[in-house]
C-alpha cells in the first residue's frame, strides 16, 4: 500500500501530461511566432504558471525537442496536407508537430492518446472544425509511424510499408 501512495497513479500521470501538452501547445506556438529561445520561454513558463501538477520532464521532452526535430516531423505529415505548409494555420501547426513527435518518438504514450490529446488541444485552442482536420492528418501519421500497434488495436494486420500509400 505504500508503494501506491509513494509512486504517481496511472491517472495522475496521465493528468500530469496532459496539462504538460496544454503548455507545450502554448510554448510552442509563441516559439513559432516570436522565435524567442527555447529555454526563454520554458523558464517563463515555470516562472507564471502553477507547475505543480505538470509532468515537467515531458514539458521540456516536448518543448526542446519538437523544434531540434522539425524536418523529420514535416515530412511525416507535409505529404498529408491538402494545402502547403505554409498555409496552415499556426495553431494546426504547432498541434501537428506535437502529435507527430509523439507517434514518432513517444513510443511510451499509446498512439491513440497521442491522436486524442492533441485533438483535444485542437478543439480547444484551433479552428472549429480543424481538429478534424488534425484526426485526419495524424491518422495518417499513425499509420506509418506505429502500422503495428494500429494494426493490433484494429484486430487486423499490418500492411506492407509498400502498401502503406
Amino acid at each position: 500500500m505504500a508503494n501506491r501512495q509513494q509512486s504517481p497513479s496511472h491517472n495522475q500521470l496521465a493528468a500530469g501530461r496532459r496539462k504538460a501538452r496544454h503548455y507545450a501547445m502554448q510554448a510552442l506556438y509563441q516559439w513559432h511566432m516570436a522565435g524567442q529561445a527555447l529555454s526563454v520561454i520554458e523558464a517563463e513558463f515555470q516562472a507564471d504558471y502553477d507547475m505543480s501538477n505538470v509532468d515537467k520532464e515531458f514539458f521540456h521532452d516536448l518543448v526542446h525537442s519538437i523544434p531540434a526535430q522539425l524536418t523529420d516531423l514535416h515530412g511525416l505529415f507535409e505529404k498529408h496536407l491538402d494545402r502547403k505548409l505554409s498555409d496552415l494555420d499556426p495553431i494546426e501547426l504547432c498541434l501537428l508537430r506535437m502529435g507527430s513527435y509523439e507517434l514518432l518518438r513517444r513510443i511510451d504514450v499509446p498512439y491513440k492518446v497521442a491522436i486524442n490529446e492533441t485533438i483535444n488541444l485542437g478543439k480547444r485552442f484551433g479552428a472549429t472544425d480543424g481538429y478534424r482536420y488534425l484526426n485526419g492528418i495524424l491518422d495518417k501519421v499513425a499509420m506509418e509511424c506505429r502500422g503495428v500497434e494500429v494494426a493490433a488495436e484494429r484486430g487486423k494486420s499490418p500492411k506492407p510499408a509498400s502498401d502503406a500509400e
